[in-house]
């Protein structure tokens, strides 16, 4: 078995492919060609000056060889033409290709990651992530990185070609070039810590802008709204603060750094002028020196404003590394499972190294029929059925379905067989026919039409303005809540999962919307393995097995009638749920 090889350190600080990074050293070599063809004008008109300045040392202007001069210029204007065009493809256009590589990477990778992840990250971070530290890899790849390198690349060859010509007046000419880079790259460590402040401000500034859109209901109510909402203000307030500290802070060392440069200017013009003094140089070459060094300076200013640019990069680049190190959930997808029968055996869980949710948990959920999960807010009934479809491992104990431990399996692949119908409805700013088709991709619209009409669908959706062709707003907006339940069972219905997961599935509905769904799931659950998650125990009480959780833990179990005469929790909840029905306003 070969050993995987080890990546360069700038494929691997980029993340990038190795695909990746052969587009990035072409795209270094296209810009370092385009750097040198744009010397080949530049070197064109210094021979024209050197030509026409022939008289003053006694010589004859060769308009011959200036029509020469000029036809090579308009030549080398259309190489310039042909390499920036070859530069922007192999630099630009690959770097964009690339950034939407990493999207898809990222997004693929954020979909296999543990529900614990998301416990700890808000979505604000995950949205930075694939939208705002991508669109930085992107920048680094396509204005940075090769430009960075290229121009590296053309300075030290023009400096070596310089040398040739005179040492002295090379060395006068770039003697300034490292106390420059030493005060940019020495100062480091000082633009990384105003960077990661600046970063952070960013961040907190962005979550708290996209809470008070989600919020601004509650903030309107409230009288929250414009400068009252001092969260939103200070945040905005802090970055600015910050983005001010971090462009102060890094414009004195890239100013100073680019004084100390041109300095080289001066320079270049008083060793030149004691040399011609002394009588060991000639004019023309001092002129020559003093047209090139104020050229490639240029590329050199570059290089210190984009020095600190990729110091500042690497903290978004840090986020995605940090992001694409986190584990994954992992498990085999040629395990197969014939029997659908549930089983906890002495499970033990916890959110983030908090108190423990779940205590030593062993119960039977058998196939075939229907379980049902009673308890007390807080008590654990919505982690147990998030634990059985392997949102998160458990922490102790085993899970299994038909005898298979769940945490062997690849989440995808135990996803197929459960169809899960939440409280809290997700859609998406689609056509009502790919809502419903979510639930299986390669369905047809005989069996989408027909998985609607089991699920009470057809009514409402027939009264919407295109039918099943309408967009729904932003996570079904435009529909009702009861409407928006019928259409999760809809995609339940057509994945024709074997087991069922229902989590307070008609809480919070009214009385006709919960008789249509209550029709719905009946239609769902036909010999299926169901588990259901209810507040209503009006609503279980044909369950063939109902499970009583308190504070993490099973303290009843058996038939409604069982645990009525056990006179214990679930007697007292269910006789308190009864009274309430009677009360009035």
């Amino acid at each position: 078995m070969h050993e995987p090889t080890k990546q360069p350190r700038l494929q691997e600080a980029l993340m990038l492919t190795d695909k990746g990074y052969r587009d990035l050293k072409a795209a270094i070599a296209a810009c370092t060609l385009t750097n040198f063809s744009m010397m080949i004008p530049f070197g064109i008109m210094v021979q024209m000056i050197l030509e026409l300045l022939k008289p003053l040392s006694g010589g004859v202007v060769s308009w011959q060889k200036m029509w020469l001069l000029f036809g090579c210029g308009i030549l080398g204007a259309g190489a310039v033409f042909l390499c920036s065009k070859n530069d922007y493809r192999k630099t630009y256009v690959v770097s964009y290709k690339e950034s939407e590589k990493s999207r898809i990477a990222l997004a693929e990778h954020i979909r296999r990651l543990p529900m614990s992840v998301f416990n700890s990250k808000d979505l604000t971070e995950l949205t930075t992530n694939i939208m705002g530290d991508v669109a930085i890899q992107e920048h680094v790849l396509s204005h940075v990185i090769p430009q960075l390198t290229a121009n590296g690349i053309s300075v030290t060859v023009i400096c070596a070609l310089l040398a040739f010509f005179d040492w002295r007046m090379a060395l006068a000419a770039f003697i300034t070039l490292p106390i420059s880079l030493f005060i940019v790259l020495g100062s480091r460590k000082i633009q990384k810590k105003l960077g990661q402040k600046h970063a952070d401000a960013k961040l907190e500034a962005s979550g708290q802008v996209q809470e008070y859109i989600e919020g601004i209901k509650v903030i309107k109510a409230c009288n929250l709204d414009g400068e009252k909402f001092e969260m939103l203000e200070n945040a905005l307030r802090t970055m600015r603060n910050l983005a001010i500290q971090f462009e102060f802070g890094t414009g004195v060392f890239v100013t100073g750094a680019q004084v100390v440069l041109q300095a080289g200017v001066g320079l270049t013009v008083l060793v030149g002028a004691v040399l011609i003094g002394n009588g060991r140089l000639e004019i023309v070459t001092l002129l020559m020196f003093l047209l090139i060094v104020t050229r490639i300076y240029g590329p050199i200013l570059t290089e210190l404003v984009l020095l600190p640019e990729l110091l500042y990069h690497q903290i978004a680049l840090g986020r995605m590394r940090k992001l694409f190190e986190t584990q994954t959930m992992e498990g085999r997808t040629d395990e197969e499972i014939s029997s659908y029968e549930i089983a906890l055996d002495q499970v033990n869980f916890h959110y983030n190294q908090g108190e423990e949710t779940i205590r030593d948990m062993t119960v039977d959920i058998p196939a075939g029929g229907i379980t049902a999960l009673v308890g007390p807010s807080g008590s654990g009934k919505s982690t147990v059925s998030r634990l059985i479809g392997r949102f998160w491992d458990v922490n102790g104990g085993r899970i299994t379905i038909g005898g298979v431990d769940i945490k062997t399996l690849d989440p995808e692949h135990l996803m197929s067989y459960i169809s899960f119908v939440f409280q809290d409805v997700t859609l998406f700013h689609d056509t009502v026919y790919n809502n419903i088709a979510i639930g299986y991709e390669n369905a047809t619209e005989a069996q989408i039409y027909a998985a609607a009409k089991a699920a009470c669908c057809e009514e409402f959706i027939n009264k919407l303005p295109n039918g099943y062709q309408t967009m729904l707003g932003e996570n079904g907006s435009t529909l009702s809540g009861g409407e928006r339940q019928r259409l999760s069972i809809a995609r339940a219905l057509l994945k024709d999962a074997p087991i069922v997961l229902l989590d307070e599935a008609t809480a919070s509905l009214d009385p006709e919307n919960e008789a249509l769904i209550q029709q719905a799931i009946g239609a769902l659950i036909e010999n299926k393995t169901v588990l259901v998650i209810a507040h209503r125990l009006r609503t279980v009480t044909e369950a063939d097995k109902i499970i009583v959780l308190d504070r993490g833990r099973i303290v009843e179990q058996g038939t409604h009638d069982q645990l009525l005469e056990q006179k214990g929790l679930y007697h007292r909840l269910f006789t308190i749920q009864q009274e309430s029905l009677g009360w009035s306003v």
